[in-house]
């Protein structure tokens, strides 16, 4: 199938074209025609199939007598989707950003100017409905991307605060990776007679990415993963469960002379920015995250993903390895599983209806007896004292995205 096929005009195929656009991904080829006709649609899909641009195009396309307003869980997603709309609608697709971490004064002036698009994380939206710095009873097209994300993040209260302001003759796309029950209703309420396009099985895991889990203590996990960076080159995308965490694996690495960055919800939104750039371009071989990062990174070869530790939604681990083998390209999935963490790996193993393949811990590796004897030895420095289990196991995503909150507001 060919994107002319699909009734686009030959100025949208002629920027296709020159963006390297070649053919339409299946959630493309099954969202673009209805979209294009004003249907409701719902579409879930993976993560890297090309669900931006299936919403994108037919919100290009037509001649809308309103705004396109797209809300997305994360700075870091809400910011993928606005380059995009400035590469795929050049100057006439005017845009206004709303998101947390930087001054409001430049948001509200842009969306006095009635902008075309409107791209926001929840949270600093209902901020402007609250200020009456923004009104959006003229909204023709809704976008919610990665709605799962943005419920499972919290953020329903504020899905109701906008949809309250938003009028009910409108179309409205949502776009998910899974299909909970709770997905399920927040639908149910959201869509009328809407067109359902699953492109992948709830639960499917990215199929180029190959899979690994490594049983190990949580005293293994920091030299285990130097060990595995020894192994090649690629660009590694290593997910903690918490801030601390992330803070931690940071310096470890840093301390081994690995060129690394971290990204969570206590680093400024200029921080966030500074370090996907360079994780980008090259500059960071490692970028170490919370899963406030799991949907919101653009980057088209990242080589390994690891899972320092598990998380405690199974659907999370599917949207994690799918930073990997993105598109056409294969990648790899390594996932650290301490013996407090097993019924998290058969939690994921029953969502993803398959089996994890076991890997070998490198204990004799040189990379990982130095680390080990390392943090042995600070460990024996340190005072004695009651003991945290090194899990963390306090369920968190970097911070949950509440209003105005380091998670998307």
């Amino acid at each position: 199938m060919s994107f002319a096929s699909l009734g686009l005009s030959a100025t949208t195929l002629r920027t296709l074209e020159r963006v390297g656009f070649t053919a339409p991904t299946p959630i493309q080829a099954q969202a673009i025609p209805p979209a294009m006709s004003g249907r409701d649609v719902v579409g879930v899909a993976a993560t890297g199939t090309g669900k931006t641009a299936a919403f994108l195009l037919p919100c290009l396309e037509r001649k809308l007598a309103g705004p396109v307003l797209v809300l997305a869980p994360t700075r870091e997603l809400a910011l993928q989707i606005a380059e995009q709309v400035e590469r795929l609608g050049g100057q006439e697709a005017t845009l206004a950003v709303v998101m947390g971490g930087v001054g409001a004064k430049p948001q509200v002036k842009a969306l006095a100017a009635k902008p075309r698009f409107i791209v926001a994380t929840p949270g600093r939206l209902v901020d402007h409905l609250d200020e009456r710095t923004v009104k959006l009873d003229g909204v023709s097209v809704l976008v919610l991307d990665e709605a799962d994300r943005m419920l499972d993040m919290g953020f329903r209260p504020q899905l109701n605060r906008i949809l309250q302001a938003l009028p009910k003759a409108r179309q409205t796309m949502l776009f998910s990776a899974t299909m909970g029950d709770e997905v399920a209703t927040f639908v149910r309420q959201t869509v009328r007679d809407a067109v359902r396009v699953e492109v992948a099985k709830t639960g499917t895991t990215a199929a180029r990415a190959t899979q690994q889990v490594f049983e190990l203590s949580q005293d293994e996990k920091t030299p285990q993963l130097l060990a595995l960076l020894e192994q090649d080159e690629d660009s590694t995308l290593v997910f903690t469960r918490t801030k601390r965490r992330a803070d931690k694996v940071w310096k470890a690495l840093e301390r081994a002379g690995v060129k690394a960055a971290r990204i969570h919800a206590d680093r400024s939104q200029a921080q966030r920015v500074q370090a996907l750039e360079g994780f980008r371009d090259g500059q960071y071989r490692v970028l170490v995250a919370t899963d406030i990062a799991a949907r919101g990174i653009d980057v088209a070869e990242i080589g390994h993903v690891v899972n320092y530790d598990l998380p405690h939604v199974p659907a999370d681990y599917v949207h994690r390895i799918g930073r990997t083998a993105r598109a056409a390209a294969s990648g790899r999935a390594s996932s650290f599983c301490a013996p407090e963490e097993a019924e998290l790996l058969r939690d994921i193993e029953k969502y993803t209806r398959a089996r994890v393949d076991r890997g070998p811990v490198l204990r004799e590796d040189e990379a990982f007896r130095a680390e080990f004897v390392r943090a042995a030895e600070g460990r024996a420095r340190q005072p004695q004292g009651p003991q945290r289990q090194g899990g963390g196991h306090g369920r968190g995503h970097g911070g949950r995205g509440g209003r105005g909150g380091g998670g998307g507001g």
